[in-house]
C-alpha cells in the first residue's frame, strides 16, 4: 500500500471516530468521570499489562531458541518494552513488532527471514488465543447480553483464524496458495511473503512445541483482558468480567489496523459502542476507553527509561551470532 493511501485511510477513519465520538459524548460529563476514576483499578491494569511482558518474552525466547538463535529473557524483555515504546509513534502494534524484528536482525544477521516469520507466528499465536478466548465469551454471552452483530463478527473471527491455521500449516493448502502467486508477484508481495510462509511453516514439524506456546499465550491473553475490565472498573463501570471475554479480542483487533496512530480516537469509538450497547453511558464507556489509552502510554514508560539510559551511556554494540 502506497504512503500516501495510508495517509488518507488513517484520516478518514480517525475523522469517523472523531465524528461519532462528538455526537455520543458530553466532554464535561466526561471529565467528571475521569475526576472521580479510581487510581488502583488504574494502576491494577498498568501492572497487568506490564508483567505480561515478561511471559510474552519467554514466549519470544523460545521460538527464537528453536531456530538456533538463543537469546537472554531479559534482553528480550527490554527489546517487547522498547517496541511498546515505538508503537506510541508508528502505526499500532505493527510498528512494534517491526521495531523487534530490526533489533533482533542486528544480533543475528542473514536471519531476518527467519526472525520476521518467528515474530508473525508470535503475532499470529496471540491472536488465536484472544480469538479463542472471544468464542468462550461468545457462549458465555449468548442470552446474557445484547451486544448485537458483535458477537456475529466476532464468530467470524474465529472461522478466520481456523482458515489461515490451515493455509499456513496444511501442505494440501499449497497448490490454492500457488494460484495467488501471479497476483502478489505485480505488487512486489510474492517474495518477502513466500519467505514469511516457509518461515512459519518450518515449525509445522514442532506441533507439541506449537501446541505448548499456544496454551501459554491462552493462560496471557485471559490475564491481559482483565486490564479492560479493570480499567472500566476505574470509572465505575460494574459489568462481569466474562463481558469482557467478549469485547477483549475484538478489541484488541482494533488495535491492530494499521490505519490509526495508536489507535488514537477509534479505540475510544469502540468502548462507546460496544459498550452502548449493554446500557453503559457514552461518556461512562468513552471514559474508560481514554484510561486504556493512559494505560498503552504508562507502558511505554519503561522502554522510554531504556532508551533514555542507553542514550546517554552509549549504545551497547550488536552481538552478531
Amino acid at each position: 500500500m502506497s504512503r500516501r493511501l495510508r495517509v488518507v485511510a488513517t484520516l478518514v477513519l480517525t475523522g469517523l471516530a472523531v465524528v461519532y465520538l462528538i455526537w455520543k459524548v458530553d466532554l464535561r460529563q466526561t471529565l467528571d468521570v475521569l475526576a472521580d476514576a479510581d487510581p488502583w483499578w488504574f494502576l491494577l491494569a498498568v501492572a497487568i499489562m506490564i508483567l505480561t511482558v515478561i511471559p510474552m518474552a519467554e514466549r519470544w525466547r523460545r521460538l527464537l531458541r528453536s531456530q538456533g538463535m538463543h537469546e537472554r529473557l531479559p534482553w528480550l524483555t527490554r527489546a517487547y518494552l522498547v517496541s511498546y515504546t515505538a508503537g506510541q509513534i508508528l502505526p499500532t502494534a505493527i510498528g512494534g513488532d517491526a521495531v523487534r524484528i530490526l533489533e533482533t536482525s542486528r544480533r543475528h544477521p542473514a536471519r531476518l527471514g527467519a526472525i520476521s516469520a518467528i515474530v508473525l507466528l508470535e503475532r499470529a499465536l496471540g491472536g488465536a488465543a484472544t480469538v479463542l478466548l472471544g468464542a468462550f465469551g461468545f457462549l458465555l454471552a449468548i442470552g446474557r447480553y445484547d451486544v448485537g452483530a458483535y458477537l456475529w463478527i466476532e464468530g467470524a473471527f474465529v472461522f478466520g483464524t481456523i482458515l489461515l491455521g490451515f493455509l499456513f500449516f496444511a501442505r494440501s493448502a499449497r497448490p490454492l496458495l500457488r494460484l495467488t502467486a501471479p497476483l502478489l508477484r505485480p505488487l512486489k508481495l510474492e517474495r518477502p511473503l513466500r519467505a514469511l510462509y516457509d518461515g512459519v511453516h518450518a515449525f509445522r514439524d514442532r506441533p507439541w512445541l506449537l501446541i505448548a506456546l499456544f496454551l501459554f499465550t491462552l493462560a496471557i491473553q485471559a490475564v491481559r483482558i482483565l486490564a479492560i475490565w479493570a480499567t472500566a472498573r476505574a470509572v465505575g463501570i460494574e459489568l462481569s468480567p466474562r463481558l469482557y471475554f467478549v469485547m477483549g479480542p475484538l478489541f484488541f483487533l482494533v488495535l491492530l489496523v494499521p490505519f490509526t496512530l495508536n489507535g488514537f480516537a477509534v479505540r475510544e469509538a469502540f468502548f462507546v459502542s460496544f459498550l452502548g450497547n449493554v446500557g453503559v453511558g457514552a461518556d461512562q464507556a468513552f471514559a474508560a476507553g481514554f484510561l486504556f489509552f493512559l494505560v498503552t502510554v504508562a507502558m511505554a514508560l519503561p522502554g522510554g527509561a531504556i532508551l533514555l539510559w542507553e542514550g546517554l551511556r552509549g549504545r551497547p554494540r550488536a552481538r552478531h551470532a
